[in-house]
């Protein structure tokens, strides 16, 4: 059998798998991970930032200025 003599081999599941076939297949899953990987959609991301407030009063401040900031400006 020349397959044999022509390359190195592995014997998997009983059959002789060729060594540039098993590099072929690492690399294509190699590959695909990297792709799956990248194109995963993210998490999204909140609309604003963070309100970083010292007490509940004072974050109820700043939400209740921001909402009547946004009426102010969705009028003019």
């Amino acid at each position: 059998n020349t397959f044999n003599e022509m390359a190195g081999h592995y014997v998997i599941a009983g059959k002789a798998v060729s060594n540039h076939i098993i590099a072929m297949g690492f690399l294509g899953v190699y590959a695909a991970a990297g792709a799956y990987f990248a194109l995963k959609p993210s998490a999204p991301q909140p609309a604003t930032p963070p309100i970083k407030a010292s007490s509940a009063d004072e974050e109820a401040f700043i939400k209740e200025f921001l909402k009547s900031a946004e009426a102010n400006d969705n009028k003019q």
